[in-house]
């Protein structure tokens, strides 16, 4: 099988031969899913400029802007569906998280959807967000260990006790990407077992 391996998101010219890649193989594109992020935990009185707040909104805001364009004119072509990731903290404030950066890029995302949705709805490109709360993965297990009273304190402000698990986001994208959401687009849904509206 053929790669695109390495491919960094962030740099133009890579995402480009990701599309490229994608429309060699398949024809078109008419999906475009943004859960790749990357984001620097820090309080704002230990936040460096470039190595945590540039970095994350490098990470958190250019890559979707840079793979959404890229993949624009195919989309424009026949229509399709742009699913960019958000987050619960672009809506409220966790204690203890340390998410400063992580807030401001993903409230980004719910801003930069909704004008996507808008730019697009003439060609029938449709596009929503998903904002999940804390989901367990390889990336969260070290603070949720590591971070005292963290796992509890998060669960506790949760109407399904209990944290998200990555196959609860992907029905969610899979959902949103499928022509069952013809007449959904500038959304945002949260998939946080009830924290936000706690």
């Amino acid at each position: 099988m053929d790669s695109v391996h390495p491919c960094d998101l962030t740099q133009p010219a890579d995402v480009e031969r990701l599309v490229g890649h994608a429309v060699s193989r398949h024809g078109s594109v008419h999906v475009v899913v943004n859960a790749a992020a990357w984001c620097a935990m820090a309080p704002i009185e230990l936040m460096d400029y470039e190595k945590h707040w540039k970095r994350t909104l490098t990470f958190e805001l250019d890559l979707v802007f840079l793979l959404c364009k890229s993949a624009w004119p195919y989309l424009k072509a026949q229509g399709g569906a742009i699913v960019n990731f958000a987050s619960a903290n672009a809506y409220q404030a966790l204690e203890n998280s340390m998410a400063l950066a992580h807030c401001a890029g993903k409230g980004g995302v719910l801003a930069m959807t909704r004008q996507l949705a808008m730019e697009g709805a003439p060609h029938g490109i449709r596009a929503n967000s998903i904002s999940p709360g804390l989901v367990e993965t390889e990336s969260t297990r070290v603070p949720l260990r590591d971070l005292q009273g963290f796992r509890d304190a998060t669960t506790a402000k949760h109407m399904i006790k209990r944290l998200g698990r990555p196959e609860d986001i992907a029905w969610c994208a899979v959902f949103l990407a499928s022509d069952e959401a013809s007449w959904v687009t500038a959304a945002d849904i949260a998939v946080d077992g009830g924290v936000t509206k706690w």
